[in-house]
Parts: structure tokens; C-alpha cells; sequence
């Protein structure tokens, strides 16, 4: 049986690996593992959010924020890996190039507005009650540190909402799916317990923090994902 230090260690490694020098694989790796569903899972938050004024937290390759922005949100993007920052500012510079036109087309005046920046959650550079939503998906443990969670909880407006979605399962019955099942619940991203024990637990820290939380369970192409929905609350 592997040593579960080894195996940490070198789960950390392989995703220093892909969140920095090798960022640039992170769509295919993604892809991969979830046989395809990894972009819907990370939308499956969109219809969560609430308010125009939004701060996702881990951008990655900047797919949500896209989205975002064509709902002529205001998106903020804030990640701690620069390779990522960088792959994002491409990513949604392209398509502001493909949707370049002298018309007063909705979708481009949306993109003309890309705002990402480097930092970390624990220390957010934003003003307080500064977003309406605070996202955050397949976050690692820094989500629910001592630290992030008062950040936060200052960031938002009184009444706003802080989505996490922080794991996901493959429900499906085939040989991939059995094999991406057991892959990530070596890697994490899919709990060990059941899904009811894992989010009273996952919840805590939350609800320590002063949220009022619910939990979400969403069915994507085969899969069940997690959000938690956490509310600051609203001034007596």
C-alpha cells in the first residue's frame, strides 16, 4: 500500500507542475480526467450566481470568466499562478479578437473588459464589499484556511454569496468512468466518504466563519457535483 505522505507529496508536485510550468496542458489533462465534462462542470455554477459585480478565486485557463463576460458581467479573475494568468488574458483576448467588429454588439463590448489579477486568497486586494458572488471551483485546501474565509466574507456585499465547488464524481457505469472514479479519489477531487458526510464536514469551516451555507447536489452528463452556497448575512 503507498505511504499517504509519498502519495501527498507527490500529488502536490504534479499539480505545482500543472498549474505552473506546464499550465499550458491543463485543458487536455482536464479534459482527460473527466472525459470531457470538466468545462460543464465548472459552468454547472453559473446559475447560482447572483448581482453583476463578480470575483472568481483560481481562474485557471479563464473559461468561467469568458462566460462572465459575455453576460456583460462585471468579471474579476484573481489567480496565484502567473503561467495561468497569462494562458486566461490569451484565452479571452482571442476571443474579443473573433468578436471584433464596428458594431455595437453586446457580446463585444462585454469583452472589452478583462480584469485578472495575481494574488492569493488568503490576502484579497479588493475593497470590501467590493462583489455581489465570490466563485471558486475545484479549489485546493487553501479554500477553506482560517485565513480565506474572512476575505471573503469582507469582500462581499452584505446578503452576497460565496459558491465553492470543490469535488465532483463520475456516476457512470462504464470502464472509464469506473477508472476516472477511482482516480479521483486518489487525487481528492472526488470524496472518500459518502457525499452527505463529506459536505457536513466540508460545510464547518463555513459556517464558523459566520455563512449561512446550503448545499447543492447537481447532476452533469453523468456525474454529481457538490456546491456549497454560502451567504453572508445580511445587516440587522
Amino acid at each position: 500500500m503507498p505511504n499517504p505522505f509519498f502519495m501527498q507529496t507527490l500529488l502536490r508536485f504534479f499539480f505545482y507542475l500543472l498549474y505552473h510550468p506546464f499550465a499550458f496542458a491543463y485543458d487536455l489533462v482536464a479534459a482527460v480526467v473527466s472525459l470531457g465534462r470538466w468545462k460543464d462542470w465548472v459552468l454547472s455554477v453559473v446559475p447560482f450566481i447572483e448581482g453583476t459585480r463578480i470575483l472568481e478565486i483560481g481562474h485557471g485557463p479563464g473559461h468561467l470568466q469568458r462566460v462572465l463576460l459575455s453576460r456583460s458581467l462585471v468579471a474579476v479573475g484573481i489567480d496565484e499562478s502567473a503561467p495561468m494568468g497569462r494562458l486566461a488574458k490569451r484565452t479571452l483576448a482571442r476571443v474579443l479578437h473573433t468578436n471584433s467588429n464596428p458594431s455595437n454588439d453586446p457580446q463585444h463590448r462585454a469583452y472589452t473588459q478583462i480584469n485578472l489579477t495575481r494574488g492569493i486568497a488568503q490576502h484579497l486586494p479588493f475593497s470590501s464589499e467590493s462583489f455581489d458572488t465570490v466563485i471558486a471551483t475545484f479549489p485546493s485546501k487553501y479554500i477553506a484556511d482560517a485565513r480565506t474565509l474572512p476575505e471573503v466574507k469582507r469582500c462581499l456585499i452584505n446578503g452576497g454569496r460565496f459558491i465553492v465547488l470543490p469535488v465532483a464524481m463520475h456516476m457512470g457505469r462504464g470502464i472509464l468512468d469506473r477508472m476516472m472514479s477511482l482516480l479521483f479519489r486518489v487525487t481528492h477531487q472526488s470524496p472518500e466518504d459518502s457525499i452527505e458526510i463529506f459536505s457536513k464536514r466540508f460545510e464547518r469551516p463555513f459556517i464558523e466563519a459566520g455563512f449561512q451555507v446550503e448545499i447543492k447536489q447537481v447532476e452533469v452528463k453523468s456525474s454529481l457535483l457538490v456546491i456549497v452556497i454560502a451567504t453572508k448575512p445580511s445587516s440587522r
